[in-house]
């Protein structure tokens, strides 16, 4: 029974923690190859625990980066559904150090909330998981639903090996449907439904002008600047009004409805003003800011550099610009050809007296939407409400996983989004910490979530 897996998550939960401390003092950093030890010390962490739980098999597949721990349990009976459950343990690099208020690899709880890197993105939900499934094997002696476990060292350097390893393990991963905590709620205590993320692309415009930089005494008005062409470029894709100008950039956007809207209004959502001092919001003309960065495309300026930096004035021509550029796209929008349009509107605005070149990003993802009346999805939002005590909201999230693409595209299933994050995590920033509330209850949402699925 549900209340006896509750129990057991109460009664031990000092222990679970001590256990979760263990998890977060390994600095699991994976774009640094000086912690690759570290990194394997994580993996074997996470095999150790799936070992001890009862899983039947643990491996630690090989890649050219990081190890990915598979596991599997197939106890639960030939009606239990499949579940494939997703998360990583590698983390983000915890530069710069000295703005840490404790260590960040030394667990530190402070406000109800818990300190170290990894503790929100994706160690600290990651363990949550795990630690129910012991909770069930402890109290019942088996889960209530057949698992395959997918953990890899790899998301916060692009998941680089994940998708080979998912194609062509296909059979071995193939699962009912899919699982993943890497995400969060729109705010503290208030259960969120995400069940959208947009998708991802991005190029670098290269615009080259005279062999060296020129005196701009000398050559000003003889010969094309090329930052003044690369700002006539990137002027030229977005208009005042939010709109993206690039012919056939809308093309495959379906309208939002009535009813999306309204799920959206329903959002309290952050104040945009507040929480990112901007003195006011701008949003595509006839959307709120809301239904723009949940739901709608859009195009950013990352960077654009060329020229002199320094202090004070240097009167020259720069030889070279560039800009970075990158789009979150919306279900319809495929990310290759949204790099031919783009390119193909520079390469036709482009002025006279200057080369231009565009290399388009090779890490792209498609946006993902599962029908918020999925029954997987109203059944994972009727244990967040039970869990928290509030009503689940639902929202899009204008943010990219590119394995959430990759799952709907190799397996065809749906994927249902858990996540018990919040806006005040610093998520990659120094004190990344994780609620105790979310550890709570989050274990306690999935409790209910495993036994809507079976029932």
């Amino acid at each position: 029974m549900p209340q006896d897996v509750l129990a057991y998550i109460r009664h031990n939960r000092n222990e679970l923690l001590a256990r979760l401390n263990e998890f977060l003092s390994i600095p699991s950093i994976s774009t640094d190859s000086a912690y690759k030890n570290h990194v394997n010390e994580a993996a074997n962490f996470v095999a150790n625990y799936l070992t001890e739980i009862g899983f039947e098999t643990v491996e630690q597949i090989k890649t050219k980066g990081h190890p990915l721990v598979y596991a599997s349990y197939n106890q639960a009976g030939a009606d239990a559904p499949t579940v494939l459950l997703y998360g990583h343990y590698d983390v983000q690099p915890v530069d710069p150090l000295d703005q840490w208020e404790s260590e960040p690899f030394k667990p530190e709880i402070r406000n109800d909330r818990l300190y170290a890197r990894g503790a929100s993105d994706d160690k600290g939900q990651v363990f949550m998981n795990l630690a129910v499934f012991e909770a069930y094997m402890k109290v019942n002696g088996k889960l209530p639903v057949n698992v395959k476990v997918c953990i890899e060292g790899e998301e916060e350097i692009g998941s680089e090996n994940l998708y080979a390893v998912l194609e062509t393990k296909k059979e071995q991963f193939q699962a009912d449907f899919a699982v993943i905590s890497d995400s969060g709620m729109v705010d503290t205590n208030q259960p969120t439904i995400l069940y959208g993320l947009k998708g991802f692309t991005g190029i670098e415009v290269r615009v080259s002008g005279p062999s060296h930089d020129l005196h701009s005494g000398l050559y000003g008005g003889a010969v094309r600047n090329p930052l003044m062409a690369l700002s006539h470029i990137v002027a030229s894709m977005k208009n005042i009004d939010e709109v993206v100008t690039v012919d056939g950039f809308y093309d495959d956007v379906a309208p939002l409805t009535n009813e999306e809207r309204e799920l959206m209004r329903a959002v309290q959502g952050e104040d945009y003003v507040a929480s990112t001092g901007a003195n006011t919001v701008v949003s595509e003309i006839g959307y709120t800011a809301k239904e723009h960065t949940m739901a709608r495309p859009t195009l950013e300026i990352n960077g654009m550099y060329g020229g002199y930096q320094g202090e004070g004035t240097k009167t020259i021509i720069p030889a070279t610009a560039t800009a970075k550029i990158t789009c979150r796209l919306v279900p319809g929008q495929d990310p290759e050809h949204i790099q031919q349009l783009l390119e193909e509107h520079i390469n036709k605005v482009a002025p006279t007296g200057v080369t231009v070149e565009v290399i388009k990003e090779k890490l792209s993802a498609k946006a993902y939407k599962v029908e918020p009346t999925h029954p997987l999805i109203t059944k994972a939002a009727k244990s967040y409400t039970k869990a928290f005590g509030k009503n689940t909201v639902y929202v899009r999230m204008g943010g990219s996983i590119p394995v959430v693409e990759w799952i709907d595209a190799i397996y065809k299933i749906p994927i249902v989004l858990l996540g018990f994050g919040t806006p005040d995590d610093r998520l990659h920033s120094p004190n990344e910490s994780f609620p105790l509330t979310s550890f709570d209850k989050g274990m306690e949402t999935l409790i209910y979530y495993w036994n809507e699925v079976t029932n």
